[in-house]
C-alpha cells in the first residue's frame, strides 16, 4: 500500500511504516493537484495545512484511511469520511507538553515584557536604555497567580501541571467532569496529587489572572466581546488552541483599552495572513502555529500516527 505524507512525517514513522511494508511518499502535492494525484495512493497523513474535505474525499474512492499528525481534525471532514468507510486516526497525546510549555513560553515572555523588548531594544536600546528599563519596571511573578485553563484535554491538563508546578493556583472550565487533583511528578519522580478547582466559564473569566484556551474550533469564539468585559482588567491571554475561539477584533480592543495586559497567539483567524493589527500590536507576544513543533513531539506524532495506521490497515 502507498502512503502519501503530504505534511510531511517524523523518520521514526516513515520507518516504521516501512519496515511494516508500506511505501511513504513525503512529496508534497499542492492542494489543487490532490484530486488528481492523491488517486495513486491508499492513504493520506496530513498536518494543519493539508484539507481533506468531502469533495476530495468523493475524489478519492482508492482511500482507506486519513492521518492526521496532531490534536485537532478541523481540516478533515471527519465523519463524513467515517461515513464512506474511510478511517480516520489522528494523535491526541503526542504534543501535549510541546504546546503547555509554548503556552508557558508566551506567559512568561508577557508579564516580563520580552515580546516588547525584542521589537524596541534594537531601535533604541543604545539612546533611550534607562527609558526602557523603565517601562518594563513593572513585571510580575506567575507564582501564587490563578491560571485559568478552559478545555482540560490532554493539552489542557498538561497545561495545568505546568501552573500547578510554578506555584500558581489552577481553575478549570470544562464541559465534562473533571478530576478534583491532578498528579504532579517532582524531581526525584516523586507523584503528589495537587488540587485543581472546576468553575463555570463565567466564574472563571471572572477571576483568572492569566487565561489559556485549549478548545477545539467553535462557530462562534469562546471568548467574544461579551466574554471580554467579564475579565479582570490586566489579564494576560494565550490562545495555542485554534484560531476563531477568541474574537480578535475584540481583542484588540480590550489590548488597547488594558482590559488585556497581552495575549499570546500561536493560532490565528486567518492563517497563513493574520491580520497586520495583530502582529504589529505592541502588546502581542507572536508564535506561528508552532505549539507541536518541537523535535521530541514530532517523534512521539510520527511513531505515534505510524503504529495507528499500521494497526488500521493490517486488520
Amino acid at each position: 500500500m502507498k502512503i502519501l505524507a503530504n505534511d510531511g512525517i517524523d523518520p521514526l514513522g516513515k520507518q516504521l511504516l516501512e519496515k511494516a511494508g508500506f511505501t511513504v511518499d513525503t512529496t508534497h502535492i499542492p492542494q489543487d493537484d490532490l484530486a488528481e494525484k492523491l488517486q495513486a495512493y491508499d492513504a493520506i497523513t496530513v498536518r494543519s495545512a493539508t484539507k481533506v474535505r468531502q469533495a476530495l474525499i468523493d475524489a478519492c474512492p482508492n482511500l482507506k484511511l486519513i492521518g492526521r499528525g496532531g490534536v485537532g481534525m478541523d481540516n478533515i471532514d471527519v465523519e463524513y469520511a467515517r461515513a464512506k468507510g474511510i478511517a480516520v486516526v489522528n494523535t491526541p497525546a503526542a504534543s501535549s507538553l510541546s504546546v503547555a510549555e509554548l503556552v508557558f513560553a508566551h506567559l512568561l515572555g508577557g508579564v516580563r515584557f520580552l515580546y516588547d523588548a525584542q521589537r524596541k531594544m534594537p531601535q533604541e536600546g543604545d539612546t533611550n536604555f534607562g527609558g526602557l528599563k523603565k517601562a518594563y519596571a513593572a513585571g510580575v511573578e506567575l507564582r501564587g497567580k490563578t491560571l485559568g485553563v478552559i478545555g482540560f484535554g490532554r493539552i489542557g491538563k498538561e497545561t495545568a501541571k505546568v501552573g500547578l508546578g510554578l506555584g500558581m493556583d489552577v481553575i478549570i472550565s470544562d464541559l465534562f467532569e473533571a478530576p478534583e487533583k491532578l498528579p504532579l511528578t517532582l524531581s526525584g519522580g516523586t507523584v503528589v496529587e495537587v488540587p485543581i478547582q472546576q468553575v463555570a466559564l463565567t466564574e472563571l473569566l471572572q477571576r483568572a489572572d492569566f487565561i489559556s484556551l485549549h478548545v477545539p474550533f467553535t462557530d462562534k469564539p469562546i471568548i467574544g466581546k461579551d466574554e471580554f468585559e467579564l475579565l479582570k482588567p490586566g489579564v494576560g491571554l494565550v490562545n495555542a488552541s485554534r484560531g476563531g475561539v477568541i474574537d480578535e477584533l475584540a481583542l484588540i480592543d480590550a489590548l488597547d483599552s488594558g482590559k488585556v495586559a497581552f495575549a499570546g497567539l500561536d493560532v490565528f483567524e486567518n492563517e497563513p495572513t493574520p491580520r497586520k493589527a495583530l502582529l504589529t500590536h505592541p502588546k502581542v507576544s507572536l508564535t506561528p502555529h508552532i505549539g507541536a513543533a518541537t523535535n521530541e513531539a514530532q517523534e512521539r506524532i510520527g511513531e505515534e500516527l505510524a503504529n495507528l495506521i499500521i494497526e488500521s490497515l493490517t486488520k
